[in-house]
């Protein structure tokens, strides 16, 4: 039935026209004005203007949309751009390191949305992770808009939905504005070291009031920490004759980072007179951060371990003897930029006629290195018990602080550097052309259409830097490398001091490594990594049409459009072929040969958007569309054919030949889609809505053992046992990525509130403004098809606020419930983990004496919530984390 009313819903959105018959004359729709009587009794400023402004952006709009706008140039009310798209309806933040990073719509993960600058594509730094919000400052913005569904007028790219970022238009402003802002901020857990941000805003118009300038300039420092505990591998064992999870590889991570942020944003408007006007944006963002990672990794022997407790199947307390403790100390520098610059002109004839045109380019760039000292010990024995999850217990036989147990003579490993070079870019040019008319149509008040032509690269180089690699490595015990028993680094505090395991340790010196090398004369090349390395080209041609309607029914009126967009795709992969290396070095393989693949499609995307307004403060929204995402590459995407051998020991004399195929034939992600909404303005600045939304997605990826008929010119079968073999009884693992031909549904409903308390209480300002989505994915077995992961199927966000002309205070307390991961979605989920609820409160508090200075403190994550999650239950026990709070205070000067 879902699947039949959806087909419905798409043919009605490509034949609309002729089913919408008038019954009164067509109008123009503008937002319904308040009651004479109410206007003078409302008085709307600061955070409750910036509701405001959102509730009529989205009143006005026939797609379905929520947003956020600013409080003035440069004043937005968050403290960085996640935070702030984390309160719209339907919107999931996710941290990266204990920073909020990227976001999901609709229980769909940040691959699957798509951004855009003033509705022109923004290349992220670093395309594997979704877009990174985190190195946008919010001066850039003014005002932020989630499209949950698109016109035929809009980019493709957005499965879940599209996030436009609107930078300011320095002519909507009727005098010079200059606002200079300084600020202080401090991590409680990383030293209590304040850092500062400073930025300046420029908006001016010369020429009477035909040419407008806008300038922003912000500079930015923060020191931060982040500390995890995480059980990274498990084994299984048996145990009373049954087949029992062993933990075996405890871990520590803390993570201190110091970052720069620069950002640079411009834009010119010229607008000679009403019929022509010409805008050009430029912006520039970089994140420039040192990561320091201290790790210990407890690498329990399985054949050594004695299960004291057993617990859902898991061994949830056991006791290691006799094992390898690596400490691992790794430096990392990373410096990821964005940038984007677009020249835009609109003309019109004054007769109904508007042509506009286009051009952007975007690009960003990632460059990562890293290198990691790793000192290997014996420990004579360690306990760890998590039956309890929120009261995990682990005992190391030794004391990790004692210098004495990196004795030169008695270390199993010692190597410096280990580590990898990643660079990535992705950039991409367009041009647009839009053509206009209003017409008398029936129900159709304009028609549309246009033309785009995009090109977007995707190349991802990695190489390795290895100690191993050297055939005349120094040995463990080689005096080349300092002695940690002298030189070291102390580490403490960590998980905040947690009770119940050892919180401090001493690791390598990274410094008298690098002199100890250069001081040996010892060089360790950069080795190329065929397997991770590729490049992608797509080539997207776009022709739409699209026709907007104004009319009524029934006395009711009814607006919206329809709209039917063609994209065309090339897509063009350089891989490379690989086979393991000859010279026993096994951290990357070697390049046999490369292929090209191109692979060529399109797809007809009809969209439909209606608004009835059955009464003046009162909106039914409906809206119909196919949306598509092309394929995306993340932290494990292979775009290699790999190919390596290991012998076997049963049956003897045949040997496992593991083999990934790559992911160069992926093709598009598509979905349907339908929402319903009804929207309550029952007063100015105050509404009630709820929207119930469905999705039916098709080609989703996921990844499969296989076995073909033949590979590399050898017949392959499966035996009785069910593994892939050739003639002589060798096997042959062969992991393919594959989309998935079924389809997956998603369903869900949004509700959000935003109110003013001013008719209900003798004080004025105090306000609310609320949202809770509900997800209902449909569950796939792992491994037999598409998943959707990173999925919270409950969120929701509550701002309380008070203000006056000189005091405000508000807090934003955010939720969401447990999600799924797995390795490509987070470092900690090797294999697969369970993230659970959390909620996260930050408060904030402003005075401002005038109206040209103003003063605000805040504090980041107040309840101090933390990141934890369980294995294969709620009852057992994988990671804890600490982030810990952060504090800020602001002053602003407008001139």
């Amino acid at each position: 039935m879902a699947r039949r009313l959806a087909k419905a819903a798409l043919l009605l959105s490509s034949c609309a026209p002729a089913l919408l018959v008038p019954t009164g004359p067509a109008m123009a729709q503008e937002a319904a004005a308040p009651a004479e009587g109410d206007a003078a009794d409302i008085v709307v400023t600061g955070f409750r203007s910036s509701l405001a402004n959102a509730l009529d952006a989205k009143r006005n709009d026939v797609r379905v949309t929520d947003g956020i706008s600013a409080e003035d140039i440069g004043k937005f009310p968050a403290e960085n751009i996640t935070e702030a798209i984390q309160r719209i309806s339907g919107v999931q933040m996710s941290n990266i390191n204990g920073r909020g990073a990227t976001i999901s719509i609709r229980g769909l993960g940040p691959q699957y949305a798509m951004t855009t600058i003033n509705g022109q594509t923004f290349k992220s730094a670093d395309f594997t992770d979704g877009f990174r919000y985190d190195i946008i400052q919010t001066e850039l913005a003014n005002a932020i808009e989630v499209i949950k569904s698109p016109t035929a007028a809009m980019d493709t790219g957005g499965l879940s939905g599209t996030v436009n970022i609107s930078t300011p238009k320095p002519l909507d402003y009727k005098d010079r504005q200059i606002i200079l802002s300084v600020k202080g901020q401090n991590s409680e857990y990383a030293g209590g070291k304040i850092t500062p941000k400073i930025s300046g805003s420029y908006v001016d118009q010369f020429a009477d009031g035909t040419i407008g300038v806008y300038a922003n300039l912000g500079y930015q420092k923060l020191r931060d920490r982040a500390d995890y505990m995480w059980m990274d591998r498990w084994a299984t064992t048996t145990v009373d004759g049954a087949t029992v999870q062993l933990p075996r590889r405890p871990r520590y991570r803390r993570i201190d980072r110091d970052t720069e942020r620069l950002m640079a944003s411009g834009g010119l408007q010229w607008k000679p007179s009403d019929r022509f006007e010409m805008n050009a944006t430029a912006i520039y963002a970089r994140d420039k951060t040192d990561y320091d990672l201290n790790q210990q990794v407890f690498l329990f022997d399985t054949s050594r371990i004695t299960v004291n407790e057993v617990n859902n199947g898991v061994a949830t307390n056991v006791t290691a003897t006799n094992f390898t403790m690596e400490n691992n100390r790794q430096h990392e520098d990373r410096d990821l930029t964005s940038q984007g610059y677009t020249l835009g002109a609109k003309w019109n004839d004054g007769t109904g006629w508007v042509a506009s045109t286009t051009l952007n380019y975007t690009k960003g760039t990632t460059y990562q290195d890293e290198r990691a000292a790793i000192v290997g010990i014996n420990i004579p024995s360690a306990s760890i018990d998590f039956t309890d999850p929120s009261n995990v217990n682990f005992t190391v036989g030794t004391d990790l602080t004692d210098p004495g147990l990196y004795q030169r003579s008695s270390l199993l490993r010692n190597e410096y550097p280990n580590g990898a070079t990643r660079r990535m870019n992705s950039s991409e040019k367009s041009a647009q052309f839009d053509l206009s008319r209003e017409v008398t149509f029936g129900p159709i008040s304009k028609l549309s259409a246009g033309v785009k032509y995009r090109h977007e690269t995707f190349s991802r180089y990695v190489s390795r830097h290895d100690m191993v690699a050297l055939a005349n490595a120094p040995s463990a015990t080689s005096s080349v490398f300092p002695d940690m028993t002298t030189t070291y680094y102390p580490v403490s505090g960590f998980l905040n001091g947690a009770s119940g395991i050892p919180t401090s340790w001493i690791g390598p010196d990274l410094n008298a490594y690098e002199k100890a090398l250069a001081a040996a004369g010892i060089v360790v090349p950069d080795i190329f990594a065929p397997e991770a390395s590729y490049n992608v080209d797509r080539y997207m041609p776009s022709v739409y049409a699209m026709a907007d309607i104004d009319t009524t029914i029934a006395g009711m009126p009814l607006r919206g459009n329809v709209g039917l967009r063609y994209e065309h795709t090339k897509q063009k992969v350089l891989g490379n072929v690989t086979e393991p290396r000859t010279d026993g070095y096994e951290e990357v393989q070697q390049k046999i040969g490369e292929y090209t693949l191109t692979q060529k499609y399109g797809n007809f995307l009809p969209s439909l958007s209606l608004v009835a307004e059955p009464a003046n403060d009162l909106q039914v929204r409906f809206a119909a569309a196919k949306v598509l995402v092309r394929p995306f590459m993340d932290s494990r995407t292979s775009m290699a054919q790999t190919t390596s051998t290991s012998a076997n020991t049963d049956p003897v004399g045949t040997n496992t030949v593991t083999v990934d195929l790559g992911q160069a034939g992926l093709k598009p992600l598509t979905a349907k889609q339908l929402d319903l909404g009804v929207e309550w303005y029952y007063d100015h600045g105050n509404a009630l809505s709820i929207n119930g939304f469905y999705k039916w997605i098709k080609n989703g990826t996921y990844s499969s053992l296989v076995c073909p008929t033949s590979f590399d010119g050898t017949a392959l079968s499966s035996n009785a046992g069910g593994e892939c073999v050739d003639t002589s009884g060798n096997i042959y693992d062969i992991t393919q990525t594959l989309n998935d031909p079924s389809t997956i549904r998603v369903k869900g409903f949004e509700v959000s509130w935003t109110q003013s308390f001013d008719r209900f209480l003798p004080v004025d300002g105090f306000g609310i403004m609320a949202n809770f989505t509900r997800v209902y994915p449909q569950k796939v077995a792992i491994g037999t098809g598409y998943t959707i992961r990173n999925l919270s199927k409950v969120t929701w966000n509550l701002v309380p606020y008070w203000e006056n002309e000189h005091f405000n205070i508000r807090a934003a307390i955010n939720h969401r419930s447990g999600y799924e991961q797995n390795s490509a979605d987070s470092f900690f989920a090797y294999a697969g983990h369970v993230v659970k609820a959390r909620t996260q409160v930050d408060i904030s508090g402003g005075y401002s004496p005038n109206e040209w200075l103003s003063f605000s403190a805040g504090v980041i994550n107040l309840n101090n919530s933390r990141e934890e999650a369980y294995y294969t239950d709620s009852s057992i026990w994988q990671e804890s984390s600490f982030y810990g709070r952060s504090f800020y205070l602001s002053a602003t000067l407008k001139l």
